[in-house]
């Protein structure tokens, strides 16, 4: 089944879920993995939309459906990369050459560069020919961070073996980036098959709330009967409650991935006991805050007096410098002032204690050094700016 030179260009999918709903079948994309699986054509894809849209979901059911086929389950070989645990190409490489579980074939070989390695991977993938050799699927998630990488040789490679008539290759990406491919090489782009299916999240709040309740909703077959009816009824009431609704459309509107409001349900349904059977409004509202609550803000929760004091004391300096980097040595003076002035009764720390609290605030990322200063500096001078701002120092310190 010979495919047209031009056919490949310009292609795009939109498909649109929506939870709950039947799937929409994918037979674009179902399509195209088989016809590299069975009849050994090569080709790439981009799957692009929102966080939560249901990319992961698309290919997982499109690679269910394709592994019912005899054929397809004893050939293909699947290399599944993610740009968050392969950050560069040498470390993608090897995890390329275990998923292959070529392990034994590179043996004993020792590779001078990354060049060669992926010289010789290249030359084990090309050695094949349509009809003799496995097909091969690698599936990149978080496809722009491979973007990334320098020159994106990964990524031309992988392309460039998709385009040739040796091993059936097929790259899918997997991306929540729309401009993914201005981010492209050239010479990358020109290998591209330029097939992209976008996904979208197209329901209303009215769908959300009815995803609410089905997520609460106690299934018929549940064991205590009695309590399912209880349980359902209160869902039920829940979902007509003004401020439950208030919370849910706040949610709804900073983002549509069901998986936020999975996790806000969850801290909402860790609140039940069994002297508070059921779900109330406070519980929504009380785990919307969680959610919703600054992790800079909750950092500062967790500080020690000593740590608190510190940013204090580089908050005063901020507002007097206007915004302009800081020392150790500026911030220990002001923190010594503070003392004579208004905490008598706190003891007073050693400056080396100081510098150790100081310190803590540097790892936990609360400050950072300036850029382009001498590393040998001694560290009581380096100049750090502060991270964190007014409003997230004052709420932090509300009771």
């Amino acid at each position: 089944m010979e495919r047209q030179p031009d056919e490949k260009l310009n292609q795009q999918e939109f498909l649109f879920f929506s939870y709950g709903r039947e799937l929409k079948k994918p037979l674009h994309l179902l399509e195209l993995l088989k016809r590299t699986t069975i009849h050994g054509e090569s080709n790439s894809a981009l799957i692009i939309g929102p966080r939560g849209s249901g990319k992961t979901m698309l290919l997982n059911h499109v690679l269910k459906e394709l592994m019912e086929v005899k054929q397809v389950r004893e050939n293909l070989l699947q290399v599944h990369l993610n740009g968050l645990l392969q950050t560069n190409d040498k470390i993608a490489l090897k995890e390329i050459t275990r998923q292959l579980q070529m392990e034994n074939v590179v043996g004993d070989k020792v590779f001078g560069s990354f060049a060669e390695n992926l010289a010789f991977l290249l030359e084990a993938l090309k050695k094949g020919d349509r009809d003799s050799s496995c097909p091969v699927l690698f599936i990149l998630d978080e496809f722009d961070l491979f973007v990334h990488h320098k020159n994106q040789t990964l990524l031309y490679n992988l392309f460039d073996i998709s385009q040739s008539a040796q091993t059936p290759v097929t790259v899918i990406g997997i991306t929540c980036r729309q401009d993914i491919l201005e981010l492209l090489e050239k010479r990358v782009k020109s290998r591209f098959s330029h097939r992209q299916i976008y996904l979208m999240n197209p329901f209303d709040f009215k769908q959300y709330l009815r995803i609410f309740k089905e997520q609460l909703y106690l299934p018929a077959e549940f064991v205590y009967k009695p309590f399912v009816q209880k349980w359902n009824k209160n869902v039920q009431s829940l979902s007509e409650d003004r401020t439950v609704q208030d919370v849910l459309q706040n949610h709804f509107h900073c983002s549509k991935d069901l998986r936020s409001l999975h996790m806000l349900l969850m801290l909402a349904l860790s609140s039940i006991t069994v002297s508070h059977p059921f779900m109330t409004g406070s519980d929504l509202l009380e785990a919307s805050k969680l959610c919703r609550m600054d992790s800079k803000a909750n950092i500062v929760h967790g500080l020690s007096v000593l740590e608190i004091c510190l940013i204090i004391a580089m908050k005063h300096l901020n507002d007097v410098y206007e915004g302009e980097p800081f020392n150790f040595q500026m911030v220990y003076n002001e923190f010594q002032k503070f003392i004579q002035r208004k905490a008598h009764s706190m003891y007073n720390f050693e400056k080396p204690v100081v510098m150790k609290a100081f310190e803590h605030l540097l790892q936990l990322e609360l400050i950072k050094p300036i850029e382009g200063l001498p590393v040998r500096a001694q560290r009581e001078y380096l100049l750090m700016k502060l991270l964190l701002d007014n409003n997230q120092i004052m709420d932090a310190l509300q009771p």
